[in-house]
């Protein structure tokens, strides 16, 4: 098993430096696509105590859940609509310091108050599919998180192509 702890008293920097490590372990593993994908969310889930941590995938012209770690979710966002939805349309990282302040926020959660939406890109650079974090504290994404999480997709990408190809 690839299970490792990663202590509280370390920075972002260096909790992201560790997580990467793991989640290239655990990409080794020869199970199936869905165990492999629901393993790192929730590395990246417990690393960082998160809210809710998962992804959409681009289905039907509309963002449908799927792996993911946290409470209930919406299973369905409309293109441009929301933080994810918004993600997707722009094509672009979108980091919420307060969820209340922007326009057309889907509420899942009352306890979410901030937010970081990664796209995931196939190999023609097309959206496949949004990295979604929620966070029950005010800012709490900045830069850090968003090039480690950057970093992380392009190793995911092709694991979350041929996951969403079989489903």
């Amino acid at each position: 098993m690839h299970s490792t702890i990663i202590s509280d008293q370390l920075n972002k920097k260096e909790k992201y430096d560790l997580l990467v490590q793991q989640i290239e372990i655990i990409l080794q593993d020869d199970t199936n696509d869905i165990a492999l994908l629901s393993n790192c969310i929730s590395a990246l889930h417990f690393t960082f105590h998160f809210h809710w941590t998962g992804f959409y995938f681009v289905k039907r012209n509309k963002l449908e859940l799927g792996t993911f770690q946290g409470p209930v979710a919406c299973t369905s966002i409309s293109f441009g609509k929301g933080v994810c939805g918004t993600a997707w349309k722009e094509n672009k990282t979108i980091i919420v310091d307060d969820v209340d302040q922007f326009e057309g926020h889907i509420v899942c959660s009352s306890l979410s108050k901030s937010e970081i939406v990664v796209p995931v890109h196939n190999v023609q650079q097309q959206v496949i599919a949004v990295l979604d974090i929620d966070s029950e504290h005010y800012a709490s994404f900045d830069v850090t998180d968003q090039l480690y999480l950057e970093q992380m997709l392009i190793k995911l990408s092709l694991l979350i192509e041929k996951l969403i190809s079989n489903i």
